[in-house]
């Protein structure tokens, strides 16, 4: 008897090795433990370094987005010596690529102290950048350079559009003053447009800052400022542990992701705070035409849908249509979390996707493409912000994995 429940323990395990197996996990497709840059020349890159104009310790990836065969990839001005804020790599290249300036070395050579942008198409600081469907990237610009070290405002906060196919910039929009409050800062953008209607695009600019939502209109190249008290962050979900560091974050408004377009023709926004646990809605009927409805009738058309429960904060988030789920990052649980938007909202059709404290460490931003490929990009930010990455390891990573691979037998499915 003894021997036949070894045999029947035998079986089992090997039946659970073999299904965990089979469970498809993100294809690791980029690491660096430093990332450097394609230069003009050798010499170029030496003198930078000289001068202190790059200082590869403090160039930390942050945001991308795929199209074609170019994954793009952000370097925020966090620290002085970024020499390139706006990248892209091959996506067929080596996993440890320099990155490719976009549009140019150039543009985004913008020394920390310097008075103004060299010209339209220069780069400052950019977080994340969005892809639409009509193959324009757009660029939220927050002009600001060396934010923890001297911090200097080169420009002010900007969206930048520029045509896939060409590289030019298309339009560059300078924030007014009316969509900025003392503590704004923006750095995140989502784009609200149909490919068969380009010139009728909406940006969507959280506002974690200072706690509202920026509305530009390409069409009426326009812009103004949403506000709502489900903008602002939860005092009870400030608190983060990622990779050894506690520290406290007072975030509010970041991750926005759009539906697709409902029966009115308008889509669902939902979002979040960095630092909250819950999940809310919102049409962009409203974010439209906000200048002009009553603003304590729409008070209520902002719609809480639940909440995923402690620890789920999240930085980033997208909705795939082609599975009407939402995915999203799990900071204070190294990994990737979903939400089919056909069910309910609460802790447990919020599952927890993937997990792994080493290659998840901090997963800063997630985009789906048009391909129903998810791509996840880890950084390591807390250690780089508060202690220092060690250049030995590896530090950054960029994955990719099919969204319906991703969610296969989950309740997200």
């Amino acid at each position: 008897m003894p021997k036949m429940r070894a045999i029947s323990l035998i079986i089992a395990l090997t039946a659970v090795v073999c299904c965990n197996a089979a469970t498809p996990q993100p294809q690791l497709r980029f690491a660096w433990k430093e990332v450097d840059f394609v230069w003009d020349s050798p010499e170029q890159r030496e003198t930078a370094i000289k001068d202190g104009v790059f200082v590869p310790a403090n160039n930390l990836p942050l945001g991308l987005a795929k199209w074609k065969n170019k994954v793009f990839v952000t370097v925020p001005r966090w620290k002085n010596g970024v020499a390139s804020s706006l990248n892209y790599v091959d996506i067929d290249g080596p996993q440890d690529q320099p990155l490719k300036p976009y549009p140019s070395l150039k543009d985004n050579l913008v020394a920390d102290s310097a008075k103004d942008t060299p010209s339209n198409s220069s780069i400052v600081s950019v977080f994340r950048v969005y892809v639409d469907p009509c193959e324009r990237l757009w660029v939220m610009d927050t002009g600001l350079a060396d934010i923890l070290g001297s911090p200097n405002q080169v420009t002010g906060p900007s969206l930048a559009i520029f045509d896939l196919n060409t590289d030019q910039l298309i339009h560059r929009y300078f924030f007014k003053v009316t969509d900025m409050k003392e503590d704004s800062f923006f750095a995140n953008v989502v784009i609200d447009v149909d490919k068969d209607t380009c010139d009728n695009a909406f940006a969507y600019v959280p506002d974690l800052g200072a706690y509202g939502v920026v509305v530009y209109s390409l069409k009426q190249d326009d812009s103004w400022r949403v506000s709502h008290h489900y903008f602002h962050f939860e005092p009870l979900a400030g608190t983060y542990k990622v990779g050894g560091i506690e520290f406290h974050w007072t975030d509010g408004v970041f991750a926005l992701a759009l539906s697709e377009p409902r029966e009115n023709g308008f889509r669902t926004m939902f979002f979040h705070a960095f630092s909250s646990t819950k999940e809310f809605c919102v049409s962009t009927e409203l974010l439209r035409n906000y200048t002009y409805i009553d603003k304590n009738e729409a008070f209520n058309d902002f719609k809480l849908l639940g909440d995923r429960g402690e620890k789920t904060q999240s930085s980033a988030s997208f909705y795939d249509p082609n599975t009407s789920v939402l995915f999203y990052t799990q900071i204070n649980r190294d990994g990737i979390g979903c939400w089919n938007s056909n069910k309910p909202y609460t802790p447990e059709t919020n599952p927890l996707l993937f997990s792994d404290p080493n290659l998840f460490e901090f997963l800063n931003d997630l985009k789906v493409d048009d391909e129903g490929t998810l791509w996840l990009l880890s950084d390591k930010l807390p250690r780089f912000l508060y202690k220092s990455l060690d250049p030995n390891e590896i530090n950054y990573r960029i994955f990719s994995i099919n969204t319906k691979d991703a969610i296969a037998g989950s309740v997200c499915e």
